[in-house]
């Protein structure tokens, strides 16, 4: 598609899209004609913006003159007009200082991580925290109220991961004892997934020496990680952003529209889990993906890796559409990075 523009046409929609990302208005053929290098009238751009019109790249909205670029259009200039800035080095030590100071917590991490994004990009920023693959060292049941019980992991490398659970409200703390007595002495050297199918096994085999009530501790613990939906934790940062120079009206109902996607999550952890199967940095921009269709939004999303290069999680951002996609890019795919290099 890019090949059949020329390149005076490419450069008109170069810099039309560039000025409605700094302002968020429709732009005129005065305006674009002072931001070209070229001397070109406003009556010579006016045709060519009528051109891109006819080809579906630019819309004009019934109440301006102006035109603005149709998700077809920003596509175009994302794939192929879109010059990727650098990140300063205060830009990058910030993201790392911010991952590096998390702790030892995964998630503590992820969420650290997700907020220095956020707070850079000026977006929600948001993240897929895996399931732990790594041989684990121990597991602990602990109390916290009536109903709800903590359970603490550690890896052999260290890390500590933690899930809040349902149990019974009368649960004696001698049954969360002997569910940690019980997974610690199969839980060493094992993933969480080869410890949950052993379990399983031991229990339809009738091997597991457990009266009900530990059974279905040691289930609800080992559920609040692995497998069945909702395993992967999700967590979302800086949704107050989206409030950032949104005017009344219908902005503000689309806005509603994503911060109630953003509160289901559920299309947002489709979203990221298809970006965990891609290489590299994926954009999706509005109604290109069913969470935005409605809201004029985009996300912009990068997979992290372990430390044997294998896809474990996304990290990313949520803005509007007009969002500085030169600058966001590269600092959603370095933390990315770091977030890799920190788990490898």
């Amino acid at each position: 598609m890019l090949q059949e523009l020329n390149e005076r046409s490419r450069e008109i929609l170069r810099q039309l899209v560039l000025a409605y990302m700094e302002t968020g208005e429709p732009v005129g053929s005065r305006m674009l004609a002072r931001r070209l290098s070229a001397t070109l009238s406003p009556a010579s751009v006016r045709n060519v913006m009528a051109d891109l019109e006819d080809a579906g790249f630019l819309y004009a909205p019934h109440t301006s003159a102006g035109r603005l670029p149709t998700y077809s259009g920003l596509r175009l200039f994302v794939d192929g007009l879109l010059e990727l800035g650098n990140l300063t080095e205060e830009e990058r030590r910030g993201i790392e200082l911010k991952c590096q100071a998390a702790g030892r917590s995964v998630e503590e991490m992820l969420g650290e991580a997700t907020e220095a994004l956020s707070g850079l990009s000026h977006c929600a920023g948001l993240v897929s925290a895996p399931r732990s693959e790594m041989p684990l060292k121990q597991i602990e049941f602990m109390s916290l109220s009536p109903g709800r019980a903590l359970a603490v992991l550690v890896t052999e490398k260290g890390t500590v991961e933690n899930r809040i659970f349902d149990v019974p409200a009368d649960l004696p703390s001698s049954v969360l004892a002997e569910a940690t007595r019980y997974l610690n002495m199969r839980i060493v050297g094992r993933t969480l997934g080869e410890i949950r199918g052993l379990i399983e096994r031991e229990i339809e085999q009738h091997r597991a020496q457990l009266d009900t009530l530990t059974e279905r501790v040691v289930a609800a613990g080992l559920a609040a990680w692995a497998g069945g939906e909702g395993s992967e934790a999700l967590i979302v940062r800086g949704q107050a952003n989206l409030l950032q120079d949104v005017s009344a009206g219908q902005d503000l109902e689309r806005i509603r529209e994503l911060f109630q996607a953003l509160e289901t999550k559920k299309e947002l952890a489709r979203v990221l889990e298809t970006a965990q199967q891609a290489d590299g940095v994926q954009i999706f921009i509005g109604a290109e993906n069913p969470l935005f269709g409605l809201s004029e939004c985009a996300m912009i999303v990068a997979p992290y890796r372990d430390g044997k290069a294998k896809v474990i999680g996304a990290i990313g951002v949520v803005g509007p559409t007009r969002l500085n996609y030169a600058r966001i890019i590269p600092m959603v795919d370095y933390t990315a990075q770091v977030i890799g290099r920190i788990l490898g």
